[in-house]
């Protein structure tokens, strides 16, 4: 790996730039593509220049955010790289993670590993020279790329600390060794306060099937040789969990978050309701809808960009929403790809909540919709986005996690931070080793629903929890916080010598 004080030449003898030049390659998927893109402008915002690396249908979503960016004076530019199709045994077309085929999902990591050639000569032949690649984690390739460039490479976690260190000691310790169950609860070792997983909600990433273990140790493997780590957190959130991951991986770790925060910088306001991808709905038509709401009052429900509700367990939420009686904005996402009995029901329930429910088929301005003073909780999946988006907005949460680190997050809001109340789902909805059926049922919803926004002291606590993280997470991104000193610093160290 190179260094710090690598020569400011290239073995080309082309100068580089006297500035840190960040080269981002994020996993062409949401959840981790729009925190990486927000963390390459705030490094931006603080005088680097960033480079961001995708596909075609991955730069689509992200294009009018960087070039907003690029608009208002920041050097950042976004390049497209065509995937070979043909040589990975792709569909063509297939270059996001939401367009690929389940059964094609290792042709298409193959595939995105090739663009490691078209990059590098890519950066060789348009300065600045790079000085530091920033890469999802679940990019392992990128090793042989920042070799070749000779910088260092950071990996990339749109998670919080908390889950990486779960997850790290539960692997680290063995805690699952000779556990035969998948759902037997085993207590995650080397933590000071106790907590409870099972191999079906923290398996490790890509270890929930044999067919994946050589790219999961290949994971491993570049995780371990990495030269730091970039984190979607803040240091103030989780002090005990940032430190032991750094710790534990003996490694440095920049916590730069919440990033979304960079959205509500003087100036960005504009890309909030475009952020990651076009809103379905009008931005100020829900606008409208919202201020025409008791401030507090409105609970918002999504499921992210992957997690979706099956036709049975859409209609039981539905009645469970109405059933609660708070006004609500509920994201469908993938709304036409239900049956026509479900759609029915859907459309019968738009028809009886008018006025106090608002059904999104498609997608939402959420960082907007968070942000706005009517919303009062979020109904999530657990994605680390949105609950990071929550802690942003200062809001209380209902947690239903569906797959991988969403079980851990759900720990985090409801058992660390208490600012959660759970549906109580224990095992995976998606990505399950066997077929079957879990369904929360509406009275389960209507519970969690009125629970979170009623009244009490147990509620209200939790709200006064969420403000206080809402402070916390901002200080951290001003001056002298947290994130902030960690960006700053990030872009001095990866400076290329003069």
């Amino acid at each position: 790996m190179g260094s710090q004080g690598q020569a400011a030449t290239d073995t080309g003898g082309r100068t580089k730039a006297a500035t840190a030049h960040f080269l981002f390659v994020p996993l062409m998927a949401q959840g981790h593509l729009i925190p990486a893109v927000d963390t390459a402008l705030l490094l931006a915002t603080h005088g680097a220049v960033c480079t961001i690396a995708g596909t075609p249908a991955t730069a689509a979503r992200v294009r009018p955010t960087v070039d907003s960016a690029r608009k208002s004076g920041l050097q950042v530019r976004l390049v497209e790289f065509l995937l070979d199709y043909a040589e990975a045994g792709l569909p063509e077309g297939a270059d996001n993670m939401d367009n690929v085929p389940p059964e094609c999902m290792k042709n298409y990591f193959e595939a995105v590993a090739l663009l490691s050639g078209p990059i590098e000569r890519y950066l060789r032949a348009n300065g600045p020279y790079p000085t530091c690649v920033v890469s999802d984690f679940i990019h392992p390739w990128t090793t042989v790329l920042a070799a070749n460039l000779g910088v260092p490479r950071l990996s990339f976690f749109s998670m919080c600390a908390f889950c990486l260190l779960c997850q790290h000691n539960v692997e680290r310790f063995g805690a699952y060794d000779g556990v035969a169950d998948d759902n037997e609860p085993v207590v995650v070792p080397g933590l000071e306060k106790r907590f409870v997983v099972t191999r079906a909600q923290a398996p490790g990433f890509f270890r929930e099937s044999a067919a994946w273990k050589d790219f999961a140790d290949y994971i491993e493997r570049a995780r371990a040789e990495a030269d730091g780590v970039v984190m979607n957190t803040f240091e103030e959130m989780e002090p005990e969990y940032v430190a032991g991951y750094a710790a534990a991986r003996n490694m440095k770790v920049w916590t730069v978050g919440p990033v979304s925060l960079y959205h509500h910088r003087c100036g960005a306001g504009t890309t909030l309701a475009a952020r990651g991808n076009a809103a379905t709905i009008d931005a100020d038509e829900c606008l409208r809808w919202l201020d025409g709401m008791e401030p507090g009052s409105v609970v918002y429900v999504s499921f992210g960009s992957i997690a979706r509700a099956e036709g049975k367990q859409a209609v039981e939420l539905g009645l469970g929403l109405e059933a609660a009686g708070h006004p609500f904005i509920w994201v469908l996402r993938n709304a036409d790809d239900y049956d026509e009995a479900t759609r029915a029901s859907l459309d019968e329930l738009e028809a009886r909540v008018a006025g106090r429910g608002l059904l999104v088929r498609g997608w939402a301005p959420q960082v907007m919709i968070l942000s706005h003073a009517a919303v009062g909780g979020f109904v999530t999946h657990c994605g680390w986005n949105s609950t990071m988006e929550a802690m942003a907005a200062g809001l209380p949460v209902v947690t239903w996690p569906h797959f991988t680190d969403q079980f851990l997050n759900e720990k985090m809001a409801v058992e660390v931070l208490g600012i959660g109340v759970s549906v109580g789902v224990t095992e995976p909805l998606m990505y399950r080793a066997a077929e079957k059926e879990i369904v929360v049922g509406r009275s389960v919803v209507e519970d969690a629903v009125r629970s979170l926004m009623g009244g009490g002291e147990e509620a209200e606590e939790r709200r006064r929890r969420a403000r206080a993280l809402a402070v916390k997470a901002r200080a951290a991104m001003q001056e002298s916080g947290s994130s902030h000193r960690n960006l700053v610093d990030l872009v001095d160290r990866f400076k290329a010598a003069s």
